[in-house]
């Protein structure tokens, strides 16, 4: 964090019977509140430097998903529809009665952009930050995926030791090349805890196991068709070499056509991890879009 971040404050909330970590900046009484959703792997803390670019009079919300930061890890595999649930519930908890602005990178705009089609009057504004959705599946898949899910119940991926903060700094400057030494080390300890001496992920490890259940693109192109909200969507300019890039980006034109109120705009000097990399960029395109008025 820079001598100027904006400060947060932790809560520990029961969401979907499950017991959820959320960040939340504080902004003014009267002001508009806006829900971030990280992406897989990340944490709410990473949204910081966003923040620090939004407006002071935005409250910003952030939870940890399942799984991630410091909310509670489940007992077995992580599903999607769980994804939803959630959510649904923290919608519910800070907003029961007003649809919202809502905010999501990667994973976390492929779940947000999901619940906006199956809950469309629980949103106002939506902005998906490179969360356009996975590379269609072949049911030919099913057989291989579900025999490597069932040896991985039994054997769960685990993580070793890292080597330290600094070097996982450098690890993420090697993947995202736009980021500062500064960023990249926040992020590294956002992503890490210490525990009976040493550094691990804070993740849990079984977030790394196959998923059982195929990554069906027009189920979810059905819910994008029902969208009523306007949608922005951030497009890292550099984001072309990330690994599901390539077999998103060439049907990107007919995921686009499923979304009746589309903006898009590129952010220069990006890749996947535009919101770090270039968060003042991210937030001025946020801003334009969500106070726009009549949109």
């Amino acid at each position: 964090m820079t001598p100027t971040a904006r400060p947060s404050h932790s809560t520990f909330l029961a969401l979907n019977r499950h017991r959820h970590h959320v960040r939340t900046w504080s902004g003014a009484t009267d002001g508009p509140t806006l829900f971030l959703q990280h992406g897989w792997m990340d944490c709410s803390a990473s949204f910081q430097f966003l923040v620090d670019a939004l407006p002071s009079d935005w409250t910003v919300i952030a939870m940890d998903w399942r799984g991630f930061g410091e909310s509670d890890w489940n007992v077995g595999g992580y599903y999607s529809p769980d994804y939803l649930a959630d959510l649904d519930a923290l919608l519910e908890h800070f907003s029961p009665h007003r649809p919202v602005w809502l905010a999501g990178h990667s994973m976390g705009g492929m779940v947000a952009s999901l619940y906006a089609g199956v809950r469309p009057e629980r949103v106002a504004k939506l902005a998906s930050l490179e969360g356009f959705g996975l590379p269609a599946t072949d049911p030919a898949e099913a057989p291989g995926r579900y025999a490597r899910w069932l040896r991985e119940t039994r054997d769960p991926p685990r993580f070793g030791a890292l080597e330290s903060v600094e070097r996982l700094a450098e690890r993420q400057i090697e993947r995202n090349r736009h980021l500062t030494p500064e960023r990249a080390r926040h992020l590294a300890a956002a992503l890490t805890v210490v525990e009976n001496g040493a550094l691990r992920y804070r993740a849990d490890p079984r977030h790394k196991m196959v998923n059982p259940v195929l990554y069906r693109l027009e189920e979810a192109m059905a819910c994008w068709r029902r969208i009523r909200a306007p949608v922005l969507w951030l497009i890292g300019g550099d984001s072309w070499d990330h690994p599901i890039a390539h077999g998103v980006m060439a049907t990107l034109g007919e995921r686009r056509a499923c979304f009746a109120r589309l903006a898009e705009v590129t952010i220069a000097d990006a890749g996947h991890m535009l919101h770090i990399e270039q968060p003042e960029a991210c937030a001025r395109a946020l801003v334009d879009f969500f106070s726009a008025a009549g949109s």
